[in-house]
């Protein structure tokens, strides 16, 4: 596990269920899939879709504090700057971003993983393409060591490391901190989607010194759909954004001469904003989940939950089902790997009995639980999965 902030109390969080609506009879292990939104958040969409209802009460200023809100939450969530954080549509949007503003040079190399989330995969080919680089795609290690295998094809032919910090099929972790040292030893770019860990699995901008960090707030976040924060290394903040909208460009809170256009931007990462960045519904959802993982505590929300997934791999064991072992593994990601392969059809039998996980890749049954699970949800996973297989 990354370690948290040396400042950072770690302790034993209680079941949280009760700031959820999740029926009693419903096991949900399937974060990484997308989360339920917590009661705070949905009621903070609920207000931002009524305001626009009431048109006249909204104002000028209401674009701008809410966007700045969250930036600053999400900046303290990772330890940056909220002149660091740009506001996003999606993880997409980030290594789109990212894509944008790295050069690459013909016959360079960017470095990505099998079976790496594809919103990390096509923005990198069609840079490669009008660069005459080309993709190194590291095949899995049979060690599961991602750390390793990326480490040793580091080199200096590699202009941009584009990798996760945890493989989402399941739940491989790779070491952010050794692979950012190697990346600036060897004059590389390091570009993570944070999406599977963000919010649940410590990130330090600090120690690991990405260039561009990208994550959607649907899954780990515990925000809305169509939201995310990118990070931007203050090296890359004079950069190019994907779109020019009136929001990023400097003076845009007055209103009154938004016509008297402008070649600036304002400061910091916020050029690279998405177009109606103050999104009065999608925003306020945004920063009341923030909160909730600040408040909780990211270090704690981690240790909680890998102990319930320990346990978990250590009952399906006594299944003969196996998993990647704990020290190449992040802690709120299970992937179970079944002798001969996953069972045909097993997701939609444990939907049925109102458990849900994920099948992802072609090997693990993706088990990804958060502080809403019970043990009584985890004791009915192994009474349906124990009847699936034997049947």
């Amino acid at each position: 596990m990354q370690p948290s902030s040396p400042n950072e109390f770690v302790a034993m969080l209680d079941c949280q269920r009760h700031l959820f609506d999740i029926p009693d009879d419903v096991a949900y292990l399937n974060c990484a899939y997308i989360s339920p939104l917590l009661n705070a958040v949905r009621d903070a969409g609920i207000a931002g879709t009524q305001r626009k209802s009431h048109p006249w009460e909204i104002f000028p200023r209401d674009f701008f504090t809410d966007a700045e809100e969250a930036r600053g939450l999400f900046a303290e969530l990772i330890g940056a700057t909220a002149n660091d954080v740009a506001l996003g549509s999606a993880a997409s949007y980030g290594t789109a971003t990212a894509a944008r503003n790295l050069p690459v040079q013909p016959g360079q190399r960017i470095l990505v993983l099998q079976d790496q989330f594809p919103s990390n995969v096509y923005s990198w080919h069609a840079l490669a393409n009008e660069s005459d680089g080309t993709i190194l795609t590291l095949q899995r290690p049979q060690d599961d060591d991602w750390t390793r295998s990326v480490l040793e094809a580091l080199d200096e032919r590699v202009a941009i490391a584009a990798l996760p910090h945890v493989h989402w099929t399941d739940g491989a972790m790779l070491d952010l901190v050794r692979i950012g040292a190697r990346c600036r030893e060897v004059g590389a770019a390091l570009v993570i989607d944070g999406t599977q860990s963000v919010g649940v699995l410590p990130f330090d901008v600090n120690a690991i010194q990405p260039d561009f960090l990208a994550v959607a707030t649907y899954k780990w976040l515990l925000g809305p759909y169509s939201a995310g924060f990118i990070y931007v290394a203050p090296k890359w903040q004079e950069g190019t954004p994907l779109e020019h909208n009136w929001i990023n460009r400097e003076g845009s809170e007055d209103f009154s001469n938004l016509v008297d256009y402008r070649d600036s931007y304002q400061p910091g990462a916020r050029r690279y904003d998405v177009g109606e960045r103050g999104n009065i519904h999608l925003v306020p959802m945004a920063k009341t989940g923030l909160r909730q993982l600040l408040d909780w505590g990211v270090g704690s929300i981690q240790y909680t939950i890998r102990a319930r997934t320990d346990r978990i791999s250590e009952r399906a064991a006594d299944m003969g089902i196996a998993a990647l072992p704990p020290e190449l593994r992040a802690g709120h990601y299970l992937g179970l790997r079944f002798p001969g392969g996953v069972p045909e059809g097993l997701a939609d039998r444990l939907a049925r009995k109102n458990v849900y996980v994920s099948v992802r890749g072609r090997e693990a049954v993706r088990v990804t639980p958060h502080l809403w699970v019970t043990d009584e949800d985890e004791d009915r996973f192994f009474e349906v999965l124990a009847s699936a297989l034997a049947h």
